[in-house]
């Protein structure tokens, strides 16, 4: 019988692929680093901090008149001790009118992206000067940029309700074409936003699932988390029911060769994708609000947010949300409680009221 391949580890060996091609247009000495830091970062990472260094040396090639007329393969690790921090307050506004080509899926713009790209030059700068191929690290010279608080966007209790009502019954609004084509998904895009609603996990856990991960014994489902780290999830009986029902009708499905273990099927009959889970996500949710632009990451706020308020447990939420640090889900949700604030003005009796 031939070993089961995983989603995450196909992943893996996807990511491996794309790095080498990215590599291939990165300074030569700077394979080292991705060596080096191939036992402590995932694939996914290191190939964020491929394209995230790439805009770097193109940065430098393009507008630093310096090396105006060098190529990348021509650069060694002292060019790095050429760049000034005045040099890269340059390169910051040069990120904030960048414009990644659509190929280049892991760019980011905007304030966490210009961080992000810091982040993984201050990383990169460290390497060599650890190890002594640079006597300068100008990264430790610049701010960091801070990122402004955004609002946590997520559904209220009576619009949850309103979108699995909608998701289960929404046929009848709809052209026989459409109805067609709902009638083959609905009860797949019912269990994955029943799923997410119900467990806050990742789109990227979601669509990474097996059937084998899926115990109806224990009602728990097996997750990888970011870092490869496998934690077991646990689900009430709507998200049973849903992906009951779900499993009634995989079933009947027969996949592409592949593509057995997959839990979610896309409509071609292969392991379902990220961007199909984000655009059922979008449909259905734009037709409850359309105030609110709601994406599974929204539907991971919904339900940690519905968790802090339910237990008051901030442990318990990073927990099961799979947050590293607490201080991530205290940002996030414990702020957001004005209720409970609201609660604190007349938890403290300052004097006994007159008899």
């Amino acid at each position: 019988m031939d070993k089961r391949v995983t989603y995450h580890e196909q992943t893996d060996m996807e990511n491996t692929l794309k790095l080498r091609e990215v590599l291939k247009t990165l300074p030569e000495f700077s394979k080292d680093f991705f060596r080096a830091i191939s036992t402590t970062t995932s694939t996914s990472t290191r190939i964020k901090y491929a394209y995230d260094i790439r805009i770097f040396f193109q940065f430098l090639l393009e507008e630093n008149p310096v090396f105006r007329n060098s190529s990348a393969d021509t650069l060694t690790p002292d060019v790095l001790d050429q760049i000034t921090a005045l040099d890269l307050e340059e390169y910051i506004e040069y990120l904030k009118a960048y414009q990644p080509p659509e190929s280049d899926e892991y760019i980011t713009n905007g304030e966490k992206g210009i961080k992000r790209k810091l982040s993984a030059l201050r990383t990169f700068y460290a390497y060599y000067y650890k190890h002594e191929l640079i006597q300068t690290n100008p990264t430790l010279l610049i701010d960091m940029p801070k990122l402004h608080q955004k609002e946590i966007i997520r559904l209220e209790a009576d619009e949850v309700a309103k979108l699995l009502d909608f998701v289960e019954s929404c046929g009848s609004t709809m052209t026989p074409h459409q109805r067609k084509y709902y009638e083959k998904t609905k009860y797949r895009d019912l269990a994955i936003i029943t799923l997410l609603l119900g467990t806050g996990v990742r789109v990227s856990e979601c669509v990474g699932l097996d059937l084998e991960d899926v115990d109806f014994r224990n009602n728990g489902i097996r997750v990888v988390r970011k870092g490869g780290n496998e934690m077991i999830v646990y689900f009430g009986p709507e998200v049973e029911k849903a992906l009951k029902d779900y499993m009634e009708i995989r079933s009947g499905i027969t996949p592409v060769a592949g593509h057995e273990h997959a839990l979610f099927y896309s409509s071609q009959k292969k392991r379902i994708n990220v961007k199909t889970v984000e655009n059922l996500v979008k449909k259905y949710a734009s037709r409850v609000t359309t105030a609110k632009k709601i994406t599974p990451h929204k539907l991971r706020s919904t339900y940690g947010t519905a968790l802090y308020e339910e237990t008051g447990d901030i442990y318990l939420v990073a927990d099961v949300l799979g947050h590293k640090d607490v201080n991530t889900t205290k940002k996030h949700y414990a702020a957001m409680n004005e209720s409970r604030r609201r609660k604190a003005a007349t938890a403290v009796q300052l004097r006994e009221a007159e008899k």
